[in-house]
């Protein structure tokens, strides 16, 4: 029998306007479409899928489960790794994206910046504190959140 947790092969997220998720993807995280359809687009982050899903598809996969309000609030974030925080956080407002919070130092060892997509799905970017602590707090605002109560991001890789 093999270890069906040893991985997570898709990830799908519900889209309001499907193009514009597609074009956010894009040009925020470089990376080329894997598959699309008029209903979904398929970008590849590693081993992992995220699959862009047209809200009014969503029903087919999770009901009799309701499928969520975008504006009820955010319920998941997706993290990350990546070596220089600061750096990454620098080419994403160069690309048109509002940071949420961070770059920031974290209580449990990392520092973080938090952005979402268009369609509020939080996404962070997360890697080690400067050494020489140069890398200091410039946005104090989000505080230790969830991620630090789950144990979420221990500085070795997503958890």
């Amino acid at each position: 029998m093999t270890d069906w947790t040893a991985r997570i092969p898709a990830v799908t997220l519900f889209v309001e306007d499907v193009a514009a998720a597609k074009e956010f993807y894009g040009r925020v995280f470089e990376l080329p479409v894997h598959w699309e359809d008029e209903n979904s687009v398929v970008f590849v982050f590693g081993p992992t899928m995220i699959n862009l899903l047209q809200v009014g598809e969503a029903a087919d996969l999770v009901g009799p489960a309701p499928v969520g309000d975008a504006e009820a609030g955010v319920r998941v974030q997706f993290t990350l790794d990546v070596d220089d925080v600061d750096a990454r956080a620098e080419l994403l407002r160069s690309r048109g994206v509002e940071l949420l919070n961070g770059p920031m130092d974290r209580p449990w060892g990392i520092r973080t910046a938090a952005f979402r997509d268009p369609d509020g799905h939080v996404w962070e970017i997360a890697g080690p504190i400067a050494a020489d602590g140069a890398a200091g707090v410039a946005d104090g605002s989000a505080g230790a959140g969830a991620g630090a109560a789950a144990g979420e991001f221990t500085g070795e890789g997503v958890a």
